[in-house]
C-alpha cells in the first residue's frame, strides 16, 4: 500500500521558504485505491492572505503578500488522492458511493489523460500551487459525476466549475497567451449549466441544498440566495447572446426574477450587504441592456 507525505510542523521555513500550508497528522485512506496520504491544508494568519476586492461572481481576490507571495485559498479546498486522482470536497471524500468505486477505479487513467489535455503536468505528492489547485477543482467537477443525489452533486459541480474558472483566470494573469482565459469562460458556462440544474433538482426534491456550504468562494457562505444570485449572474454573462429576440426575452424574465429574489427597492436587512449590492448592480445592468433593445 502506497503512502505519501509525512506531517510537517506549522509556521516553519521549508527549504528556506516561508510555509503557507501544512500536512495533516492523520493519514487518509483513499476509498477508491486504498492509498494512504496526508491532506495539505492552508495556514492562516501572519499576513498570508491579504483580502482584496469581491468580484461580481462573489469571488474574493487576494493581494500579493510581500512575505509569502501569491496565495490561492481555493487551491486547497478539494481533497485529491495523489495516486488515482479521485477528488471531492473533504466532507464527501471518504463517503464515495460503494456502487461507484469500481467505476472510479476503472477511470483513473482516463482522469489523468483528460486532465493532461487541458492543464500542464501536476504532481499531487508535491505542495499545491496555482496549477495543481486548478486541477484539483477540475477533478472534483469530474468525480461528482459518480456521486448519488443525496450528495447534491449538481451544486458541487457548479461550484467546482466556477472555482476552476477563477483559478484559470489567475493562470491567465501569470502565464498569458496560453488560452487560459478562453478555458475560464468555458468552465463558467459549465458552471451556469450546473447551477441551473441544482436549482431545478432542489425544486423537485431530488437534490437538497439546505445545510450545505454553498460559498461560492471560501471567505463567506452566501447560502441559498447566493446560489440564486450566481445562477442569475452567470445567465446574464454567459447565456444566449446570438439570438437577439431570445436574449431580450431572457433578460426581461431575468430582471423580474432578480428583483423578486432579492427584494430590490425594499428593506433587506437580512441579506448580506455585498450580496444585495451585487444584486442591485446586476439588476441595473439588465435594465440598461433592455433599454438598448428599445432604442
Amino acid at each position: 500500500m502506497a503512502s505519501f507525505r509525512t506531517a510537517k510542523k506549522q509556521n516553519k521555513k521549508e527549504d528556506g521558504v516561508l510555509k503557507i500550508s501544512f500536512y495533516s497528522k492523520e493519514e487518509i485512506t483513499c476509498p477508491i485505491c486504498n492509498t494512504n496520504f496526508r491532506r495539505e491544508e492552508l495556514l492562516t494568519g501572519s499576513g498570508r492572505q491579504i483580502a482584496g476586492s469581491l468580484t461580481d461572481e462573489l469571488h474574493r481576490l487576494y493581494e500579493t503578500s510581500a512575505k509569502y507571495g501569491d496565495v490561492y485559498p481555493l487551491a486547497y479546498q478539494s481533497m485529491v488522492c495523489p495516486s488515482c486522482w479521485f477528488a471531492a470536497q473533504p466532507e464527501d471524500f471518504l463517503k464515495a458511493p460503494e456502487e461507484k468505486i469500481d467505476k472510479l477505479l476503472e477511470t483513473r487513467e482516463a482522469r489523468k489523460t483528460d486532465t493532461a489535455l487541458i492543464f500542464p503536468p501536476v504532481d499531487f505528492t508535491e505542495n499545491r500551487n496555482l496549477i495543481s489547485g486548478a486541477v484539483s477543482q477540475y477533478l472534483t467537477l469530474v468525480c461528482y459525476d459518480y456521486f448519488t443525489p443525496e450528495f447534491s452533486p449538481a451544486i458541487k459541480q457548479g461550484m467546482a466549475a466556477l472555482r476552476t474558472a477563477w483559478l484559470l483566470d489567475e493562470m491567465e494573469k501569470k502565464y498569458p497567451q496560453q488560452h487560459y482565459d478562453w478555458l475560464s469562460v468555458l468552465f463558467k458556462k459549465k458552471a451556469r449549466f450546473f447551477y441551473q440544474q441544482a436549482l431545478k433538482r432542489e425544486t423537485t426534491g431530488q437534490e437538497p441544498l439546505a445545510g450545505l456550504k454553498l460559498g461560492p468562494d471560501t471567505d463567506q457562505n452566501y447560502g441559498y440566495e447566493g446560489v440564486l444570485y450566481i445562477a442569475a449572474c452567470l445567465e446574464y454573462k454567459y447565456g444566449e447572446q446570438n439570438d437577439q429576440e431570445l436574449r431580450r426575452k431572457n433578460l426581461d424574465e431575468l430582471g423580474r426574477n432578480v428583483a423578486k429574489m432579492f427584494g430590490l427597492g425594499k428593506s433587506s436587512k437580512g441579506k448580506p450587504g455585498p450580496l444585495l449590492e451585487k444584486s442591485k448592480a446586476l439588476y441595473d445592468l439588465i435594465k440598461k441592456e433592455l433599454k438598448e433593445f428599445d432604442g
